[in-house]
């Protein structure tokens, strides 16, 4: 009546059962292969390259405002409307006073429809506020 837990002699097992192992791998392998995609930050656009940049705060997290080459605003993954963009970063500056803003424009777009948000964001009290670009290959 009671387990079985030793081999032939009745001692401890000292093989290792890996088949749970093996299940919880994949389903762990699974789960990060569906999440890994969803943890984009925000819409994307193709960025204009430029051989100047800057990398300083790269080690903060900065609110992302994308501009898409139809001239839709996008933060994070959810459309905005330009009237928006303005409350959401006074709120956002508010809370956070040293957080970044980091505008990602279109290379379609041209320079005055990036100043109409640039404007709002300067509006709304953002003090840093910084261009996405792409390196050039080299």
């Amino acid at each position: 009546m009671g387990m079985d837990v030793g081999g032939k002699e009745g001692g401890p097992r000292s093989d290792i059962n890996v088949t749970p192992l093996v299940d919880v791998c994949l389903v762990l392998l699974i789960i990060f292969m569906v999440v890994t995609p969803m943890l984009q930050r925000s819409k994307e656009v193709d960025l204009p390259t430029s051989s100047h940049t800057d990398d300083r705060n790269k080690e903060e997290d900065p609110l992302t405002v994308a501009i898409t080459s139809d001239e839709r605003i996008w933060l994070g993954n959810e459309p905005l409307p330009l009237e928006k963009v303005k409350e959401i970063v006074k709120a956002s500056v508010r809370d956070h006073p040293q957080r970044s803003i980091l505008l990602k424009g279109d290379k379609k777009l041209k320079v005055k429809q990036m100043r109409k948000v640039m404007h709002e964001v300067q509006e709304a009290g953002a003090k840093l506020v910084g261009l996405g670009v792409e390196q050039p290959e080299q």
